[in-house]
């Protein structure tokens, strides 16, 4: 006869379901809901409703007896300090059971465990480099009010860093003179051909003229 040995063994001997129900209850407190069997949640379900009241008395006594069960320094404080005060004003109830169906595999059946007051966790997204460089950049309302003057030395300081341009050498072109050649000076082809022909004439001409004589 199973006299006072109320709960599922959750086919475990005594050890092993006493560090699974323990690591099932931890797990919930920090992570403020967990996805597990619902015998399982069921189990752990005692255990976080037990320790939940032990925060709330807030005794030396009742933090002894937590830091038994769950052996962490700093998940006993949290659980003083943060978690127990946000339910000061509930008196039970401090954990709900959420079927999810069955599980492919062995066919057991899921559950959510979790707390009914959780702790809102704000997470800010670090800024992409394009958010970062439009912030720099400043609104037209403060380039009217005296930041077009920064804006004119920045350019320049841009222009004083740039590098200047070297001066293209200059070539200057001498005037083309005009070269007047003389006939006796330039060789037989360059010389006019008229003049040619007419002294040939003249030679003939006075061959004639001597044989006539």
């Amino acid at each position: 006869m199973r006299h006072g040995m109320a709960g599922n063994r959750l086919s475990r001997n005594s050890t092993l379901r006493k560090a699974t129900v323990r690591d099932l209850a931890k797990a919930t407190l920090i992570a403020q809901r967990i996805c597990t069997t619902e015998a399982k949640a069921k189990e752990a379900r005692k255990l976080v409703d037990k320790l939940i009241t032990l925060g709330k008395k807030g005794t030396l006594a009742a933090k002894r007896r937590a830091f038994s069960i769950l052996t962490d320094h700093k998940l006993v404080s949290d659980l003083f300090a943060k978690t127990s005060p946000r339910f000061k004003n509930r008196v039970g109830g401090y954990t709900r059971i959420i079927k999810l169906g069955t599980r492919r595999g062995d066919n057991a059946a899921l559950a959510y465990l979790e707390l009914t007051e959780k702790e809102i966790i704000i997470i800010s997204k670090p800024k992409s480099a394009v958010t970062a460089k439009k912030e720099k950049v400043p609104e037209a309302g403060q380039r009217e009010h005296g930041h077009e003057d920064h804006g004119h030395e920045h350019h320049e300081h841009a222009h004083e860093h740039e590098p200047k341009p070297k001066p293209k050498a200059i070539i200057k072109e001498q005037p083309k003179k005009d070269v007047i050649k003389d006939q006796k000076s330039l060789p037989d082809k360059d010389k006019p051909r008229g003049k040619f022909l007419s002294g040939i004439r003249n030679m003939f001409n006075r061959g004639s003229s001597s044989s006539g004589k």
